[in-house]
């Protein structure tokens, strides 16, 4: 069997984080876990460090972090907002993963 080349790991995990809700929110509360805690607290991003959301998104994904962390879902409007931005973080994603369950994952997709 072949090895897991770098680019179907981005491929699979960008995949996942636009179209599996499961993996979003997942990938949501972890990176909201990056953020500082003023950060967090103000739901917006501050310290521009290379870890949680960039500013752009700062402001919107800790807000729809903090309200999953809470009620425990999110409205289809907002859970469509998760879905087209989560994708981007895919980077912090596979930092955070378990590389060996991950390329099984990939393999398994193939």
């Amino acid at each position: 069997m072949s090895k897991v080349t770098k680019k179907e790991i981005r491929g699979y995990l960008k995949k996942m984080l636009g179209s599996s809700e499961k993996w979003a929110t997942s990938a949501l509360i972890k990176i909201l876990a990056n953020q500082t805690a003023d950060e967090v607290q103000n739901e917006d991003t501050m310290v521009y460090n290379g870890i949680g959301f960039t500013g752009t998104d700062g402001r919107i994904l800790t807000s729809l972090a903090l309200q999953f962390k809470r009620r425990g879902h999110l409205s289809s409007k907002q859970m469509a907002i998760v879905l087209k931005k989560m994708p981007k973080y895919w980077k912090q994603v596979l930092q955070i993963s378990d590389k060996a369950a991950l390329e099984a994952l990939v393999l398994k997709s193939r």
